[in-house]
């Protein structure tokens, strides 16, 4: 057999491995990019439980200011969201637990710690994409095709 008998089978596999390894990496991307969004959903109900929260404790203890950053804090696009959950968490850090109803109190503190491990699985997801993303293949073959770049969710955690 001549040389090009040998060298086009070779460069066949080559190109059949790349290939394979191309659609590998694509495939992990996308289940990065799915488990983003399955953790940025289970980070917006945490919130949005942490705020009816905030609400009930704001009727008990007659405080406007929290029911007002609670109901901001719901109604806040994902741009402004930080700023808005940032101001509920100082609000309800000041709040005197020791004047909640058991229950209440104890409601809130559940909630404040669904968010905080809430966030951290978004963020670490987030992570995890965007190292990914930042591999040269990726970029290079653009195998995470029109997906916006996820974005880490910080705020202010809760001293609980």
């Amino acid at each position: 057999m001549s040389v090009l008998g040998w060298l086009l089978p070779l460069l066949a596999l080559v190109v059949v491995l790349g290939g394979l390894f191309l659609v590998a990496t694509a495939n992990r991307l996308d289940r990065l990019h799915v488990r983003t969004d399955a953790g940025w959903a289970a980070l917006d109900a945490a919130l949005a439980r942490r705020a009816v929260v905030a609400r009930a404790v704001a009727s008990v203890q007659g405080s406007p200011g929290l029911r007002t950053s609670a109901e901001r804090a719901e109604a806040a696009p994902r741009a402004e969201r930080e700023a808005a959950e940032n101001e509920l968490t100082l609000e309800l850090g000041r709040v005197d637990r020791s004047g909640l109803p058991a229950e209440l109190a104890e409601e809130l503190t559940d909630a404040e710690h669904r968010v905080v491990i809430a966030r951290r699985v978004h963020n670490d997801a987030v992570r995890d994409t965007l190292r990914l993303r930042r591999r040269r293949k990726v970029r290079y073959f653009r195998l995470a095709g029109t997906a916006p770049l996820p974005e880490y969710f910080e705020f202010a955690e809760p001293e609980v």
